[in-house]
């Protein structure tokens, strides 16, 4: 499965966390990040991240462009509700990206437990059905 994992600055230590937490789940996946977000949590656990842009340079857009392209199947975007976001139109499309194309989104702590435990059941197999459906293998 391919994971995106953001954070807004806020919530950087959160997600770093989660990663740790969540390392041996996540190891066996391949794992997406923005920019400053992917470098906290290679540097905290050692797992493999592709790195994108930061979120207001592109990264979010960026990430979007692959759940476009059902490339993406799952997104775990630790979001600050409380702070103003400069780049608030990208966040929007790509929450509503994860909506059009059925790619299970977690913006807080709660649900990307829930996801992730699920993931690690084999909950979200049917994702592989719709990329092979859609002719992306990966």
């Amino acid at each position: 499965m391919n994971i995106a994992l953001i954070a807004h600055d806020r919530k950087k230590d959160d997600i770093v966390r989660f990663a740790i937490a969540y390392k041996k789940i996540l190891s066996k996946h391949s794992l997406y990040a923005t920019g400053t977000t992917g470098l906290k949590i290679i540097e905290a656990t050692g797992l493999s991240v592709h790195r994108f842009q930061s979120g207001p340079l592109g990264g979010d857009q960026e990430i979007g462009s692959r759940i476009a392209k059902n490339k993406m199947d799952l997104v775990i975007f630790l979001r600050d509700p409380l702070a103003a976001q400069p780049h608030e139109p990208d966040v929007s499309a790509l929450i509503r990206l994860c909506d059009v194309y059925s790619v299970p989104l977690a913006t807080n702590m709660g649900t990307a437990e829930v996801l992730i435990k699920g993931l690690q059941r084999g909950d979200l197999s049917w994702r592989e059905v719709i990329r092979e459906n859609s002719g992306e293998k990966s």
